[in-house]
């Protein structure tokens, strides 16, 4: 008998009610309530009560807002509730997540748990996509740095404007409001390393 591959639908659903478990857990850790992660991210309380319910399918844009009330980072938030102990992620075992408004795809490489404070993301970005993210400060202070695999992106933080090539790579601390926007009629690959310092809430 050959296993079968879940098909897009399961694979989203996986990740729907990972993302779901994940934001629980870290409000819970918190002792934040549903109002109170309302008022301190920006997002409604009855949209946080679904995305906690795996009932919404919510975008790279509001997910970062709450990453932001959380004080993770947006990687973090696909993270497994309870993850493996391996020095070692498995392609295999690398789930995707498309963002259903801008249509990128991102997967998170690195191992999960607390291996390493080094999260490492690979997004697929496609021809004239953009997403713009409301980051604002967040204590611990995350530091992320950019590098263009293939194709170009123009990266925006604060008022700057990085236009970044192939093997181009931008270092940024995740404290202005940014965007990453794909330019040309061609897909975008890079990666994201992204580190924070320590924290009491981890």
């Amino acid at each position: 008998m050959t296993e079968s591959t879940p098909g897009p639908a399961a694979t989203a659903t996986t990740l729907n009610d990972r993302i779901a478990q994940r934001v629980r857990d870290l409000r819970a850790s918190r002792g934040l309530s549903l109002d109170a992660l309302a008022t301190h991210c920006g997002v409604s309380r009855s949209m946080i009560s679904l995305i906690e319910r795996g009932e919404s399918s919510p975008t790279a844009v509001l997910l970062e807002k709450l990453a932001t009330g959380l004080g993770v980072p947006l990687a973090s938030l696909f993270d497994q509730a309870e993850p493996v102990a391996s020095p070692v992620s498995r392609l295999a075992d690398q789930l995707q997540w498309r963002d259903p408004h801008s249509g990128y795809v991102r997967r998170n490489v690195s191992p999960g748990g607390a291996i390493s404070p080094i999260q490492i993301v690979e997004v697929n970005f496609p021809p004239k996509a953009r997403v713009t993210y409301e980051t604002g400060a967040r204590e611990p202070r995350i530091h992320q740095q950019v590098w263009v695999l293939e194709g170009r992106i123009e990266v925006t933080v604060g008022d700057d404007l990085h236009r970044l090539d192939a093997g181009d790579c931008l270092a940024l601390t995740l404290d202005h409001p940014m965007s990453y926007h794909n330019p040309t009629r061609k897909s975008a690959r890079y990666a994201v390393v992204i580190t924070t310092a320590p924290t009491s809430w981890r």
